[in-house]
């Protein structure tokens, strides 16, 4: 067990998923090096993931997607299956290919995003943050890859037109343009509005729609035909109609 507690600040819990000991053990270095950062566990396999996860609790798991045993998918399935609320961590899968043919399926079970194993040490430590935060992590070509797969499925309409229709006209123009992989920043700017406003729209549309995280409201938003693949984002709203607020 190891890992950097930050003084008087909230440590972030992590267990580390791979079948290969060097990236385990590099990973667990790079972490342990950060102030609020406690590496809690490390697992070889899919299995043993979900064994330390039900045992040490932690924040973030960081699961491999192809692993021995039980693949990453299958272990990141059954650890947010058995936690619910508060005490279900968030889930970043480690792929050595951003092309991976399980993006799809590890955002529909609830991943809270997607890290490249090559990552930088800046880069990884980073993405813990974003996911303990309660951010999604949605690299430009991942968002590209969930857009392709979209675009090769059939899709008979709307999956909860009820749903949607809770939000504001607002809140649906902010899930459009999260759909198409921009920033709170990017999205403040486009509309011409505070991004703390953004970030009230970005809590108000999760908890409506009763989504963990950005990379299920990305998904929503395509399945139920919100945005479409091939699809442009909006343009930036034109600063005269209004006062930025």
């Amino acid at each position: 067990m190891t890992g950097g507690r930050a003084a008087g600040g909230a440590t972030t819990r992590c267990l580390i998923a791979d079948d290969q000991a060097m990236v385990r053990e590099g990973f667990a270095a790079v972490l342990a090096a950060q102030p609020g950062l406690l590496v809690v566990g490390q697992a070889a396999d899919g299995a043993d993931a979900v064994r330390q996860a039900q045992h040490l609790h932690p924040d973030v798991v960081l699961m491999d997607v192809r692993m021995p045993v039980m693949d990453g998918l299958q272990a990141a399935r059954q650890i947010l299956t058995a936690a619910a609320g508060a005490a279900r961590p968030k889930v970043l899968m480690l792929t050595t290919f951003d092309l991976d043919e399980y993006v799809y399926a590890a955002l529909r079970l609830g991943a809270s995003g997607f890290l490249l194993k090559d990552a930088t040490a800046a880069e990884l430590v980073h993405a813990v943050r974003v996911v303990a935060a309660g951010d999604a992590l949605l690299a430009p070509s991942v968002t590209r890859r969930l857009i392709a797969d979209f675009a090769r499925q059939p899709h008979p309409g709307p999956a909860f037109p009820a749903a949607l229709g809770a939000l504001t006209p607002r809140e649906t123009e902010v899930l459009r343009l999260i759909a198409h992989g921009l920033s709170n920043t990017e999205i403040s700017d486009t509309l011409v509005i505070a991004e703390q406003t953004t970030k009230t729209h970005v809590g108000r549309i999760l908890a409506k729609l009763d989504l963990r995280d950005r990379a299920q409201a990305v998904v929503l938003a395509y399945e139920t035909g919100l945005v479409t693949p091939g699809g442009s984002a909006p343009a930036r709203t034109n600063p005269d109609t209004g006062p930025r607020h």
